[in-house]
Parts: C-alpha cells; structure tokens; sequence
C-alpha cells in the first residue's frame, strides 16, 4: 500500500520560504532530504519545481499545476494533487515537497510528516499552514545545531488514524 508522507523545513512563526527560495542555508538538512525522498516519486507544484530549477536525480518528478500547456521533459504534468497520487501510486512511499497550498491540501491524505523545525526567525513570504496536530503522534525527534549556532531538529510524526480522509482538491 502505497503511503504518502509530507517533508518540509520550517522556522518559526511557520515560515518555509521568501521569493521561492530557502531563508537559510542548512546542508544537513539537505542531506536528509535526499537520503529520504531518493527512488521515490516528489510531488510538488509548479512554484517549488521551478524554485528547485532541475529535475533532482534519482527521483521521480511530478508537478502540479493549473497550467493545462505546462511540460517539462523528464517530469510527469499533473493537474491536480488526486492526479498526483495515482501518478505515484506504486511508489511505497511518496513524497509531497511543496509549496504551502499543495500541503494544505496535502496533509488530509499524509500518513506521515517528516519536519524539520528550525529555531530561529526568519523573514519570509510562504508559511506552513497549521496542522491539526491532534491527528499526529510525534514518533522521533533529534536535536542537533550547526557549526554556526543555528539549532534545529528533526520531527517525524505519523497520523493517528489508519485511514486518511479524502483530499485534494486544488493544485497549486
């Protein structure tokens, strides 16, 4: 069966980006989300594809979005996040990568979010949308900080109900 999870890095005041980029610089992170998402299908919207500015090796791409002509080579063009998931279908585990409106819709078909909480404020123009934290169980949590001070951790949670409601309504 087919799982889908959501992996996002997050600052405070739930910020996950400013003008379609990162506001910091965390190679750790990075590292695990490669050892992560690596084989597997990353949805993601058009935005974040285009933020990212090439396929990611070892993966298969699959972008959401309202542009009916919209194609990239290589990628897979999908018009909606239901699209998405039967896309990935035969992925055992499938990544949602981005932006903020593909997980708000997203996260009522998650069955696991993989966060990285970074501690510190950050100036930003796209947020993580609240989650109804009451549906999840916090399964791990690493605490680490890099040569520079910066403090973060790794959260992973996995939903409380073994059946996910229906979701996916609108790309982004």
């Amino acid at each position: 069966m087919s799982k889908l999870s959501i992996i996002v890095a997050v600052a405070n005041h739930n910020v996950i980006g400013i003008n379609n980029t990162l506001p910091w610089h965390l190679p750790e992170d990075l590292k695990r989300f490669k050892a992560l998402t690596m084989g597997h299908h990353i949805i993601m919207g058009r935005k974040t594809y285009e933020s990212l500015g090439r396929l990611l090796p070892g993966r298969t791409t699959v972008i959401v979005t309202r542009n009916k002509d919209y194609q990239v080579e290589g990628a897979i063009v999908v018009h909606s996040l239901e699209a998405a998931l039967h896309m990935s279908a035969e992925d055992d585990e499938m990544f949602l990568i981005g932006g903020a409106e593909l997980y708000e819709i997203g996260v009522a078909a998650a069955d696991k979010l993989y966060v990285t909480e970074v501690h510190a404020d950050f100036e930003g123009d796209a947020y993580l949308p609240d989650f109804e934290m009451a549906q999840w169980d916090e399964v791990s949590r690493e605490r680490h900080q890099t040569a520079s001070g910066l403090a973060f951790s790794y959260v992973t949670y996995e939903r409380r109900s073994a059946v996910p409601v229906n979701c996916c309504s609108s790309p982004e």
